[in-house]
Parts: C-alpha cells; structure tokens; sequence
C-alpha cells in the first residue's frame, strides 16, 4: 500500500489515497479491512473527473489481466475476462479468432471493470446500446466480503445498478461478455463534410439507422451561419473481399502500443485559441465534401488519439475538462442553444463529437439516453465554471444529464433531476452496502 495523488485523464480535482495492488483472492479481505474513509476500485485512470478517487481511504488498482478466450463453436462468443483486463488486451486477444467487442469507447484502454462501472458507449450506441448491454454475467464482491454472481437475469436489481454504478456496489472482479463476428481488423468508413448544425443533425437524424458505427466531429469555433460545421465520419466492419493490398494479407491486425508520447507535462498549456482556431479551419477544410469506401483499421477508426500515450499532458498544469451532455429527442432547440452559447465563449477545443444515442437500458444511472449526446474537450481555467453551471441548468431544463464519469465539478443538487431512477439506485445499494464501505470523491461531492 502507498499514498498516492490520484486524479482522473482531465488531471482536475487530485487527491490523496492509498493504492493498493493486489489479486482476485485478496479483495475480500481488502474489502472487510476497509477504514472508515471506505474503498473504490480504480481502472486505467480513464474517466475522466474523480469517480475512481478516493482521498483518505483505499483505492483498489487494477486485478491482473486475464482472459478466457471463447470457444469458436459459441454463436455469442462468450469470453471470461478479469475486471483489470484492458480493452487492449481483450482487442489483442479476440481479433485472431475473428470476434471483436460490440461496444468500445474512443480509447482502449480502460478496463472491462471500469467499462461496466461507466457503462461506456460508442459510436454505435443508436445500434448496439452500451456496454452493459453486452455482459452475461459478473463476479461481484460485496461490502461484508461474500462474491456473487449477477446478470441480467439474476439479481437483475443488483446486475443494473453495478452497470453505470461507479464502483459504489462493490468490487467487480471478473465478467462474462458477448462478443460480436468479424470478417477483418479493418472497417469500411464514410466522410462528409457539412457545412452548419442542421445540415449534420438532418443527415445523422434521418439516416443513422443504416449506419452501424456514426460520429460527427463539430467545428465549436464556428459561428454565425457557418456554427456546427461537421465532418460526419460512419462506418462499417470490412469484409475480407473489400480488402485490397497490404491489407488483404495481413486482414486480423492487432492494435499496437501507441509508438508516440508527450514526455512531460509542460509549464503551460498548449492548447490556445489561435493555434486551435487554425487547426479547426485546416482539419475541416480537408475533410472530402462526401467519399464513401476507405478502408481504414480498426484502431484509426476507434481510437485515433491512443496512438499518442499522455496526450491530456498538453494542457498543461490545470488539466482539462470533458464535458458530455445528452438531451432526448425533441430537445434539438437546447442543443442548438448550447452550442450557440459555447461557440460565444471562443474557448479554445478541438475535440468535440456529436453522437447520436438509442434507448437506454435498465441501469438507474447509465448516462445513455434516446437523443443527442455532445462531449466538448477544454482546458481548464477559474472562469470556466460559470459557463458549465449554466450549461448544466440547460441541460436540466431540456430533460437530458451530463456524464457522471466525466464530471468533477457537478452541483449535487442537479443529480436527482438529472438522473431522476437515483432514488432505485440509492435503494438497491443501501441494501447491499448499509455502511456505505465503497466511497469515492465523486459520490461523496454528489451526495450519492
């Protein structure tokens, strides 16, 4: 065990915990020892604002990777896996066997413990909903130290309030998930390039539906008639008789370690308003106004920025923020109003995607919801609250939530109308944990 300063990828809100690096077998007792400032198991760091902090108490590091590879005759290719095992690992170790995950976030490399903890969607939630949706069953250690198992359909109760539940019903130690088919490491990719807000909401509105994978990167700089220009990029995985070339020979590659890093975390932040606004213009420009048939693999399409390790180091000292919303269908008037107001602020980002979403699923505090989700990449400075405070009261207002494992800064009086099942989750949790063992920086500043 060693005291740590821990703080999530926007590198905001730190804090002191004590790590402790253990196995499987050990977290019982890890559990039943806790002090008074409780445990919460932490992932790869990924989330990120303070979900997986702990200041004063106990933070769980990752179990050990370990991965049961699924049998080739199963239709769902279950595949057992540690909750420590990152998605990496996993992507390395299902691509030889032509399967791969049905639902991955924008970076690999988070665990499939912390996948579940924040149900993580993708590009494909409006087709294939999120991970949650796709485990089978989950060990689960819980506050008096006992391990069950859980699924959809056992304990379900429990099974959806540990998806999206943020550590705070136990320590996860080892799941059971669906995998999906894959013909190849490569997906078939379309571009278009759209030259305001309606024109990118009408195109992904009125035909996401035939589209598997879909995400729009928005020009937030861009104002007046030009606000919300988008270049839409949707995908599908390749066939091996789509592939051509070096790609034809090689058809199952698997991701590499990123073969680029930021060394150091520089004095000051290097995202500035100038350099962001010229990069915008450029990458927007490029874009082709429509081509269809790229081939690109699976890790570029997915994951473009893990080929850079450390990549949030370029904010400099004070971090940054990711601020995700999600508003339902028939509140496209508060997302334009959001975006009016953020392109207002001219704050310098360069990473911001628009994603559509279908239903959610039973899970009382999974972030997905039908209709429109923004996440919106800043560095963070002092002023920067007030535009959120008032973001949030929009989002509120328009029926939608923001992201709880994005978030460090969240007013805990918007919780309950943000996520208004709270009060089943509550239920189900106080049953499980009356003492309240699992605890972390979020759950304590949300008052969850």
């Amino acid at each position: 065990m060693s005291d740590r300063e821990l703080t999530g990828w926007g590198l905001t809100a730190p804090s002191v915990g004590h790590l402790v690096e253990t196995d499987p077998g050990a977290v019982p007792d890890l559990v039943r020892s806790a002090g008074p400032r409780g445990l919460i198991a932490r992932g790869l760091g990924r989330s990120y604002g303070d979900p997986a902090q702990n200041a004063g108490g106990t933070v769980l590091a990752p179990l050990p990777s370990a991965i049961e590879p699924p049998d080739p005759d199963d239709p769902d290719g279950l595949v057992r896996v540690s909750a420590g095992t990152s998605l990496h690992d996993l992507i390395g170790a299902l691509l030889p066997r032509g399967r791969f995950v049905p639902v991955t976030p924008g970076t690999r490399y988070v665990t499939v413990g912390g996948a579940i903890a924040c149900d993580v969607h993708g590009k494909s939630h409006h087709r294939a909903g999120s991970f949650g949706d796709h485990v089978a069953a989950l060990d689960l250690v819980l506050a008096e130290g006992s391990t069950r198992t859980v699924g959809p359909d056992r304990e379900p109760d429990v099974f959806w309030a540990t998806v999206g539940g943020l550590g705070l019903t136990g320590v996860i130690t080892s799941a059971v998930l669906r995998t999906i088919p894959v013909e190849t490491g490569y997906a078939v990719v379309s571009t278009q390039r759209l030259p305001d807000l309606d024109a990118v909401m009408a195109e992904m509105a009125g035909s996401d539906r035939d589209h598997t994978y879909s995400v729009a990167w928005i020009d937030t700089l861009a104002r007046g008639r030009s606000m919300g220009r988008s270049v839409l990029s949707r995908g599908e995985h390749a066939t091996r008789d789509q592939l051509s070339g070096r790609a034809a020979t090689r058809p199952l590659p698997v991701p590499h370690e990123p073969r680029l890093a930021v060394p150091f975390r520089p004095p000051v932040g290097l995202v500035r308003s100038l350099g962001v606004r010229a990069f915008n213009e450029a990458w927007y420009r490029k874009a082709p106004r429509h081509r269809t048939g790229e081939i690109q693999s699976l890790a570029a399409f997915f994951h473009p920025l893990d080929g850079v390790a450390d990549w949030n180091r370029v904010y400099g000292p004070r971090g940054l923020v990711q601020y995700q919303l999600v508003v339902p269908d028939g509140a496209e008037a508060a997302l334009v109003g959001i975006l009016e107001r953020i392109a207002a602020e001219r704050l310098p980002c360069f990473l911001a995607v628009l994603k559509r979403f279908g239903p959610g699923n039973p899970a009382p505090l999974s972030f997905p919801t039908a209709g429109w989700t923004l996440a919106y990449d800043v560095p963070a400075h002092p002023g920067l609250a007030p535009l959120l405070d008032e973001l949030d009261r929009a989002v509120v207002d328009a029926g939608g939530r923001v992201y709880l494992a994005k978030d460090a800064r969240l007013r805990p009086e918007l919780l309950p109308a943000m996520y208004p099942r709270l009060g089943e989750f509550r239920e189900v949790r106080d049953r499980l944990d009356p003492d309240h063992r699992f605890r972390s920086d979020l759950a304590r500043r949300l008052e969850i």
